[in-house]
């Protein structure tokens, strides 16, 4: 029998309507309704149809999918995802993303369930800052402040450079992934029910600068507003929350004193040129470094409107130096996890694809980022010719 319920799983974490469905399966609207309500199922051509756009086998319609079998109610809120977005309150596209972590934390679950971690350094840290912004007096600018140079210290970071900056964040607990999230949102973070963290960064042809800024930017939302419901915030107040995160993220990238001190060699405040090589020490953008000796008042207002006019009047507003030279980071840990529970017997990673998740390698790579190859990989079986044992025979003497 038809699962429709495994169709809407798949409909609503891709973001279709039932509309736009309809239309790439050439059905009506009201066909696509019944096959998920199960009123009707659907004919094999458009079974077919199905898979090959969601990238699944056609066993997936007719067998309990993996969200259904092992997923943990609940575990995703909505609410609790922080957007870095243009828009909000966009419920169909929120929706989208919510669906889109429930498989992404099931396979997570499904990759971990037989390997243990020690404790986290993000859990340890995010308790820490809960506990200091709940006692402290201090003014929201300090305390932004402080917390940034306390996750620098604990993740591990050096104070000269943020080259190790995507896997030092990783490595703290933090699962980050690539996702194609279109142009109106950059990324997002969330804590899940179950305390596990995720950053989802858009994977669009981006620098690596802007990249840095993300990661920071999110990890300064998983620390200051843990289990916000940013889906019932207002306009100013969730443009105030991504101000708190952008005020992190320069924090926490450009460290005071380190900073302060490059600052002391710039002979030309409001020359943008005159910084590209601080953007190539930090990883960070001209732009941000102007935000930041701003903020630390390194330069007055009027100074920073002139870099600012500087920017814009050099293009680099558009397009900065360095931005296509400097490589852009990618997640890893994931990739070092699946390679461990393969090398180890721990999971079968044909099997995980085609029987338990019942899907192609095109699935994988909407679903975490990673290029199809790496799980093509697997599915290529060796040639053993047992040739390993093999002895060399005695030479025979041939007489004449």
């Amino acid at each position: 029998m038809f699962i429709g319920e495994n169709l809407a799983n798949l409909r609503i974490m891709r973001g279709y309507s039932r509309k736009q469905l309809s239309e790439l399966l050439n059905v009506t609207e009201q066909a696509v309704w019944q096959y998920e309500n199960k009123y009707t199922s659907p004919k094999m051509q458009v079974v077919n149809a199905l898979k090959n756009a969601f990238g699944v086998k056609s066993k997936y319609f007719y067998t309990q999918d993996i969200l259904e079998r092992t997923m943990i109610r609940d575990n995703i809120k909505m609410q609790h995802i922080a957007y870095r977005s243009k828009l909000i309150h966009v419920i169909s596209k929120t929706q989208a993303e919510a669906k889109h972590m429930e498989y992404l934390d099931t396979f997570v679950n499904y990759l971990t369930a037989k390997i243990s971690y020690p404790s986290l350094k993000i859990i340890d840290l995010r308790n820490d800052v809960l506990h200091y912004l709940s006692t402290t007096s201090e003014d929201r600018i300090t305390q932004i402040n402080k917390v940034a140079n306390l996750a620098r210290n604990r993740l591990g970071f050096r104070d000269d450079t943020n080259d190790d900056l995507l896997f030092l964040v990783e490595k703290s607990g933090v699962f980050i992934f690539e996702k194609a999230l279109g142009d109106e949102i950059d990324a997002y973070s969330l804590w899940t029910s179950q305390e596990r963290p995720y950053i989802i960064l858009g994977n669009m042809k981006r620098s690596s600068v802007r990249r840095n800024f993300d990661i920071a930017h999110e990890l300064g939302h998983l620390l200051l507003h843990y289990r916000a419901e940013f889906n019932n915030l207002d306009r100013k107040e969730h443009k105030t929350l991504e101000k708190e995160a952008d005020i992190f993220a320069g924090a926490f990238l450009l460290p005071e004193d380190a900073f302060v001190s490059d600052m002391s060699n710039i002979s030309h405040l409001t020359n943008p040129d005159a910084y590209i090589d601080l953007k190539k020490k930090w990883g960070t953008s001209l732009q941000v470094l102007g935000y930041r000796a701003a903020n630390l008042e390194i330069f007055d207002a009027k100074s920073h409107r002139n870099f600012y006019a500087a920017l814009h009047r050099k293009g680099y507003l558009k397009i900065e130096p360095l931005d296509d030279t400097i490589p852009i980071q990618t997640p890893q840990k994931v990739k070092t996890i699946i390679d461990l529970v393969a090398k180890k017997g721990l999971i079968d990673i044909r099997q995980m694809i085609e029987n338990d998740w019942m899907v192609d390698v095109s699935f994988f790579y909407r679903l975490t980022g990673i290029d199809q190859r790496f799980f093509s990989n697997y599915l290529v079986s060796e040639k053993d010719f047992g040739l390993e044992n093999v002895t060399a025979l005695p030479s025979r003497i041939v007489r004449h």
